[in-house]
């Protein structure tokens, strides 16, 4: 094991959205580094969370069906715990326009909630805070790096951002040392694909594995970076263990862009099924469409050695693979 693995062995520690997909692979890595993992979700419908993900490690995690923003539970939850990986949240871009009321209060009271409980009897704990690259909103000079102006276009990107200020304020106030992740698009084995509404190119993934056309917003031409989930929950590990990076933002992803149309025609060609096609933007996304965005890593590389090891044709690869396997589990 490398000196960033060894830091979990024995150690105690609390996931919330762990049945999801960032969540649930997180779980599983930590089991299998010596972690006494215990896991907290609501599973609220569409959101990802199912319990196929937790399948082969359920002898080896305690489950709590609750929910970030009771207090009782998470005032019990957080007692003793090393490590607390902030997963849960409203990830939904169009719901957070239908109701953006729910994500006020998931994303937000929820993770205030959580803080206080650590602020009342877990002060020694560690917080790793997953946000969205969609913090930033349209980009205004490409790569995008930390100190880039933060003006989201939806209040799912706001009120990951009020979040994310929470953390570090008790960081610094209260001294509960917080870290707080701005993440790209990532993809790979245990992504909702029941509905379009987020994780586009698991999306793609799954039109291509039933052999339907692909549906290409706009012209195609959009910019993104891309991270496979593996590589994600590498740097969840690395910075949770290194004490220089709390009390930071860091940015992660791939830093290498791709265009939607370019994606979808590498996924055709990966699976070796489905078509591409050119279609218009719903109303619900057009509104919250930022444009170009990859990001600039160099601050997450310098200060904690992460850097991504898995590239786009083998995370597709592997993807494709999972979901051929558990189609049944995972296509609602």
């Amino acid at each position: 094991m490398t000196p960033y693995e060894e830091a979990f062995q024995g150690k105690r520690v609390l996931v919330t959205g762990g049945l999801g997909f960032i969540g649930s692979n997180l779980s599983a890595r930590l089991v299998e580094l010596g972690a006494k993992v215990t896991i907290v979700d609501n599973m609220m419908p569409r959101l990802g969370g199912n319990l196929f993900n937790v399948k082969e490690i359920m002898d080896h995690i305690q489950i709590n069906f609750s929910d970030v923003r009771d207090e009782h539970s998470m005032d019990y939850l957080v007692k003793d715990q090393d490590f607390i990986f902030h997963l849960a949240g409203q990830v939904n871009h169009v719901d957070s326009i239908r109701n953006p009321i729910q994500d006020l209060d998931i994303n937000c009271r929820g993770t205030l909630v959580l803080l206080e409980s650590c602020r009342k009897y877990n002060r020694e704990v560690k917080v790793i805070f997953s946000g969205t690259r969609g913090e930033y909103g349209a980009s205004v000079k490409l790569p995008v790096a930390e100190d880039h102006p933060t003006n989201p276009k939806g209040i799912y990107a706001v009120t990951n951002l009020s979040a994310e200020k929470m953390v570090l304020v008790y960081d610094d106030v209260h001294k509960i040392s917080g870290t707080c992740l701005r993440i790209t698009n990532t993809y790979g084995p245990r992504h909702q694909m029941a509905h379009d509404e987020y994780g586009v190119l698991n999306w793609f993934i799954r039109k291509a594995i039933d052999d339907e056309l692909i549906p290409v917003f706009g012209d195609g031409h959009i910019l993104r970076d891309f991270l496979y989930v593996d590589d994600l929950v590498d740097c969840f590990l690395q910075v949770a263990a290194y004490q220089a990076a709390f009390g930071e933002v860091f940015n992660l992803g791939t830093g290498i862009p791709i265009s939607f149309i370019d994606l979808a025609k590498k996924i055709v060609e990966v699976a070796g099924s489905g078509k591409v096609a050119f279609t218009e933007f719903t109303k619900e996304r057009k509104e919250v469409e930022p444009g170009d965005y990859y990001t600039d890593i160099s601050k997450v590389r310098k200060v904690v050695g992460w850097t991504p090891k898995t590239d786009l044709n083998e995370g597709l690869k592997k993807t494709i693979e999972f979901y051929r396997k558990y189609r049944k589990e995972y296509w609602g």
